[in-house]
């Protein structure tokens, strides 16, 4: 009808993401502006399979919230980034699980507005009805709506290229645990020459080989992720790691273990920042504020 078609017409304006040519069409939530090294993905900068691997400059009321680059394969995200400014309000937005067009039509030149999820299928992202009555995955957030600073920015992190499938009691469990741990240490800890708060935080999606949801969706193995900032208070950059298998957490209470960047890069090797941010010490204890090394 007329009155949906306006409906979808001023959803549109509100949110333009866009399906970029490479990493450094959004680079300005990077550390350096320098992007992670992926080995087979992304290395030096430079997206080695272009066909299969998506940037996208996540975007929001026309305003660009975070970047992600998106596996149209698995269907899940390789990793998003995001530079953390604290934390105006509390709470969790309205869920309204949007898509990414120009990814559902990847060969298609369009404007890339985002599209509150109406179809049932596409073939290069997964969508809600991947996710329905599956009885044990979540909807995980790649980049939290906790870290998110506004309303807006919040809103903007439910997009389906955002998400993976993740076991229910480690995303609500110790995974949870972990994102308020870190964002507690951000608050305290990094704070910027010009006194405001800033960190950069990437996080990340190991796929499985052949985990699949819905036959469609890859299931990841394991979730890990990173922060790193200069600390004023303490004159030295911090930063830490963390990870986790995907499988239910095996007791209520299960925290995760602070690693490294280096215990990361030894898992996974991927080198997510430069020389700057300390490689082999990171925060101990989140609230003492320890610092210990590897």
């Amino acid at each position: 009808t007329i009155l949906f078609f306006l409906l979808i017409k001023f959803l549109l304006r509100k949110s333009v993401s866009t399906v970029v040519n490479s990493m450094s069409d959004c680079d300005h939530f990077l550390l350096e502006e320098t992007p992670p090294q992926i080995p087979g993905v992304l290395e030096d900068g430079k997206i080695l399979n272009q066909n299969r691997y998506k940037p996208i400059c996540q975007t929001y009321r026309n305003k660009r919230r975070f970047v992600t680059l998106y596996d149209i394969k698995n269907k899940i995200p390789v990793f998003s980034a995001y530079k953390y400014r604290g934390v105006e309000g509390k709470g969790r937005p309205k869920k309204h699980w949007k898509i990414e067009p120009q990814v559902v039509s990847v060969c298609r030149q369009s404007k890339g507005d985002f599209l509150w999820h109406k179809q049932t299928s596409y073939n290069h992202q997964a969508v809600d009805t991947d996710f329905r009555s599956n009885g044990m995955f979540d909807r995980g957030h790649i980049i939290p709506s906790s870290y998110a600073s506004t309303e807006n920015d919040k809103r903007s992190t439910f997009t389906l290229t955002n998400i993976v499938p993740q076991a229910g009691s480690f995303n609500k469990g110790s995974w949870s645990r972990m994102e308020s741990c870190i964002r507690c240490v951000m608050d305290k800890y990094c704070t910027n020459s010009s006194g405001f708060t800033e960190g950069f935080v990437v996080t990340g999606a190991q796929p499985s080989f052949s985990n699949i949801l819905n036959n469609r969706v890859n299931i990841p193995s394991m979730l890990w992720t990173a922060f790193c900032c200069y600390s004023t208070n303490m004159e030295a950059w911090i930063a830490s790691a963390h990870w986790g298998n995907n499988v239910p957490d095996d007791a209520k209470n299960k925290h995760l273990q602070t690693k490294t960047l280096a215990e990361l890069h030894d898992l996974t090797m991927h080198s997510l920042w430069s020389s700057c941010c300390s490689r082999r010490i990171t925060i101990a204890a989140p609230i003492s504020g320890a610092m210990a090394p590897s």
